[in-house]
């Protein structure tokens, strides 16, 4: 069984910045690419940005993220981060992180974290 639990979210005003965290524990042999996405109310989940084992990462809707999200990861600690910097309101959703975990036993299985509520509001 393998579990990953988010951390970090909370109610930030326009402008400000939270990191997430996800830490991924249990029957873990390796784990390939791991995620974040987020889904807002009434909208269905999108990705937010991944990466690789080896570090290369890809952001979705690059334009109106980029240079403001920040995907990183520590393999050694099965963790992976996603610092938000100069937040808006329409950031605001439930943040999932997921991962591609090969598990003790051989399995090849993506997981997901229970989420984590991000409110950016004056």
């Amino acid at each position: 069984q393998v579990q990953l639990v988010e951390s970090g979210g909370g109610l930030v005003q326009p402008g400000g910045s939270l990191r997430l965290s996800c830490a991924a524990s249990g029957s873990i042999f390796s784990i390939n690419t791991m995620g974040w996405y987020r889904q807002a109310p009434e909208k269905e989940r999108e990705l937010v940005a991944i990466i690789t084992t080896g570090g290369t990462t890809n952001y979705a809707d690059a334009d109106s993220l980029k240079g403001r999200f920040t995907i990183s990861r520590d393999n050694a600690k099965n963790t992976v981060l996603l610092q938000m910097n100069s937040l808006k309101p329409e950031d605001t959703a439930v943040y999932y992180c997921n991962a591609g975990v090969r598990t003790r036993t051989g399995t090849w299985t993506i997981y997901w974290g229970q989420g984590t509520q991000v409110t950016v509001s004056s």
